[in-house]
């Protein structure tokens, strides 16, 4: 490999195109700052994938009766995910029916005929023929001596067919694999990585963790050229930190047209352990970055690409969200940001959530999982239901939108457990702007509990499939069933629907769910629609003044500060 070569880094579907893929943009930046001639692209905003997954979802929709859909785009992924791989695997085409049949029925308990697992098979017909023609024209028209795909959770089946396509049309081209999914799916400690390093013998070079230096040293030769697997332990853990080359190049992207926010950061990992989530195990020590520099950095992106929006990709925000909005206090220019937090004391204080109001905060997506103080204290949330309320209501009554995330059917949680998460949803729906229940996950290792369940662990599709699935998914004995927590998502779908809290998708659904916000809240911030025509500069927030609210007695349930 030499710096003639040309690199092309993609990202394949099914991926939502919220922001450019980040991933591929640092690696570009920092490639050619060495001299690489690099090209990425983005197959997931063009027209002709779209239409194949609204086709999938809409032919599932069709078949799965109203009252078991649940999350239906979030747990269809599940079963999307999963047929797309057997798909491109399997040899017996009776089996492979059968366990497209049997993935649908563990996700939504509803028992496809022959007919219309057929009207499935269509459409996925359809997208590997697609696929298959944007590939080969893709390679043909770049000519790269280096193919570097970044796979995530639910691309990993059309990355694993346009690697094999690649070696069997081009096979002098050398194929290197990166993504999130390594986080997940297939961590390095678990029973699939060894079985998918069998299964892909077209893969060349596998990359685990943040990959510049790890990329750049394998471009120069620098790592063992009989080893395929790397980490960031081959080069002594080095990685760039907050450096001026850890910054995005998105220029071979439509940023204006394809995607409705930018991408910014200003911390790493997360400190805590919740007993469902991999976040700290994967990306190690939790770090920040100086909101300065994370200011300075939104600001020129803003100034390059033009828009206003930006998605943070902190795991939370909690410890900088202060520092970055002031720094915007400061500044004439208004910028506009969305991202996580957990519920906490700082959350629960409405001089904090009016001041990032001011200083441009949008969105919050906050982890409230559960109503049930027995639940929170499972999954190791160290808050309460009390400061969850008053939470909410401080952030919408500063205007910012409120996007709650529940864990439905953690291991232990009862009928009881549940019913105060419906009485929580209840009690705030006016503080919420959307709802979105997630049933619990089960993985293999990397989650805050995976040593205390470990005993416990039971595959989820038969061992039989495992050749076609490549990648198994498990799921943990006990209550509540899997059948159970799918019952009480739905449940949970329906409550939400009743109470009038939505959880939107398409953008006429976002324009409607903001108009709901600015109905609720007087310092409700502008829509989405009002970002996303860009026919005006928006400073709204400059001119925000404090509105005096009944704020409500929050009471002790006991020590829970972090």
């Amino acid at each position: 490999m030499t710096n003639k070569q040309k690199i092309l880094l993609i990202m394949l579907p099914f991926w939502t195109p919220l922001v450019p893929p980040q991933g591929i943009s640092h690696l570009k930046n920092f490639l050619q700052h060495h001299g690489f001639s690099v090209k990425t692209k983005d197959a997931n905003t063009g027209g002709e994938f779209k239409e194949i997954y609204n086709k999938y979802f809409d032919t599932l929709r069709k078949y799965v009766p109203e009252n078991k859909q649940g999350n239906f785009y979030n747990i269809g992924h599940d079963v999307l995910r999963n047929h797309m791989m057997a798909h491109i695997n399997y040899e017996n085409e009776k089996a492979y029916l059968e366990l497209v049949k049997i993935v649908i029925y563990k996700t939504f308990f509803t028992v496809f005929n022959h007919q219309q697992l057929n009207e499935l098979q269509d459409v996925l017909n359809l997208f590997y023929t697609r696929l298959e023609k944007y590939i080969l024209c893709l390679l043909e028209s770049e000519k790269p001596g280096v193919l570097g795909i970044s796979v995530q959770r639910d691309t990993i089946a059309p990355s694993l067919f346009a690697f094999r396509l690649t070696r069997e049309k081009y096979p002098h081209i050398k194929t290197v694999m990166g993504g999130c999914v390594f986080s997940d799916l297939l961590r390095i400690d678990s029973p699939n990585f060894e079985h998918f390093l069998e299964k892909t013998p077209y893969i060349d070079k596998i990359i685990v963790g943040e990959g510049q230096n790890l990329f750049l040293k394998l471009l120069q030769g620098e790592l063992p050229e009989t080893q395929r697997v790397f980490t960031l332990k081959d080069i002594d853990g080095k990685t760039l930190g907050y450096s001026s080359l850890n910054f995005p190049d998105m220029t071979d992207f439509n940023v204006e047209r394809d995607y409705p926010y930018l991408s910014a950061q200003g911390s790493s990992s997360c400190p805590f352990q919740c007993s469902f989530c991999n976040v700290g195990a994967f990306y190690g020590q939790y770090r920040e970055k100086n909101p300065r520099q994370t200011a300075a950095e939104m600001t020129r992106l803003h100034k390059t690409y033009g828009a206003q929006l930006f998605f943070m990709n902190d795991s939370l925000l909690n410890f900088v969200a202060t520092g970055i909005a002031e720094e915007f206090i400061k500044s004439d220019l208004a910028l506009y940001w969305d991202g996580y937090m957990i519920v906490d004391k700082s959350v629960c204080d409405f001089e904090n959530t009016m001041l990032w109001r001011r200083g441009g905060m949008y969105r919050i997506r906050l982890g409230v999982e559960s109503g049930s103080q027995h639940v929170l204290d499972l999954i190791n949330k160290k808050i309460t239901p009390q400061q969850t309320k008053e939470a909410l209501s401080n952030l919408a009554n500063a205007g910012i939108k409120t996007t709650t995330y529940w864990v439905i059917g953690h291991p232990g949680e009862t009928e009881k457990d549940f019913l105060q998460t419906l009485e929580l949803l209840e009690e705030t729906k006016n503080n919420i702007y959307e709802a979105e229940c997630n049933p619990f996950t089960f993985g293999y290792s990397g989650q805050g509990k995976t040593h205390r369940w470990k005993d416990k662990r039971v595959l989820l599709y038969p061992e039989k499939a495992k050749d076609m699935l490549i990648i198994q998914s498990w799921n943990k004995k006990g209550l509540p069933s899997r059948e159970e927590t799918y019952k009480r998502m739905n449940r949970f779908v329906q409550h939400c629907k009743t109470l009038g809290i939505p959880n939107p998708y398409s953008l006429n659904e976002i324009y409607q769910a903001d108009n709901r916000w600015k109905k609720l809240h007087e310092n409700a911030v502008p829509s989405l629609v009002d970002f996303k025509t860009r026919e005006s500069y928006i400073d709204e927030c400059k001119r925000l003044r404090k509105k005096s609210f009944l704020k409500p007695t929050l009471q002790d349930d006991g020590d829970f500060g972090f």
